[in-house]
């Protein structure tokens, strides 16, 4: 049975997290909201499961997951049950919860991320916060960005060989700061290009992401959405100063 994922279909945002782990798990899964509403897709599908009436446990928004009677929400959570089965995190109860504790700090990054460009809120169009998106972003670029890359820098040092984040196999946390990694070089480039000197570890890890042979094929295919202006890495040159 294919799993069922249920996100925006014009973005990447946090869907591209767990469209990435089934991607490497070589799992079947069906990307609902971007099929067809003759075959039971498209946006309808999604929101008939986001209004609450036809399931008890409702989740709050996209992404989320359908695995037989299961439906799961909240990206970190469902890398959790994805991880465990599909050998993308360490069997221990240590190793899978230093797992999903990577995860939940990636996520709260990707918060900071995408308050660059929307500090005031969600509602609002980035025109109608532009002074306030740059002073945001001053201080994302100056503190915020090295604090987090660095974190992730050490605790690759600090684990083994240094080639993954979490024991001495890939682990969803992986997949995940490769995802940061790229939509950051295309919304910071310059910030970027500054920063990765200092950062040999976590751009090897990205590299090697990348290189991987499902992870590769991914990213050439259709199934991978382009970044754009519509996500959580959006290219503003303006706050890329």
């Amino acid at each position: 049975m294919a799993y069922e994922l249920y996100y925006w279909p014009t973005i990447q945002g946090r869907g591209e997290f767990v469209r990435l782990a089934l991607e490497e798990a070589g799992a079947r899964y069906v990307d609902v909201a971007r099929g067809s509403k003759k075959e039971g897709g498209g946006m309808p599908a999604m929101f008939a499961l986001l209004d609450g009436t036809k399931v008890d446990r409702a989740p709050f928004a996209p992404p989320f997951l359908k695995s037989g009677r299961l439906l799961i929400g909240q990206t970190a959570n469902i890398l959790m049950f994805l991880g465990a089965r599909h050998q993308l995190t360490p069997a221990g109860d240590a190793g899978r919860l230093w797992t999903n504790q990577l995860q939940l700090t990636i996520a709260d990054f990707v918060d900071e991320i995408h308050d660059t460009h929307h500090p005031v809120g969600a509602s609002l169009y980035y025109e109608e916060q532009k002074e306030e998106a740059s002073q945001r972003a001053a201080e994302f670029r100056a503190q915020r960005v090295p604090k987090f890359l660095r974190y992730f820098e050490t605790v690759l040092s600090r684990n083994g060989s240094g080639k993954h984040l979490v024991g001495g196999s890939l682990s969803y946390a992986d997949l995940s700061l490769f995802q940061v990694v790229a939509g950051l070089r295309y919304a910071f480039p310059r910030m970027m290009k500054r920063l990765e000197r200092k950062l040999p570890r976590v751009v090897a890890l990205h590299d090697r992401v990348a290189a991987r042979p499902r992870i590769a094929a991914y990213l050439s295919s259709d199934r991978r959405l382009p970044f754009n202006e519509d996500g959580i890495f959006r290219r503003y040159l303006e706050l890329d100063d």
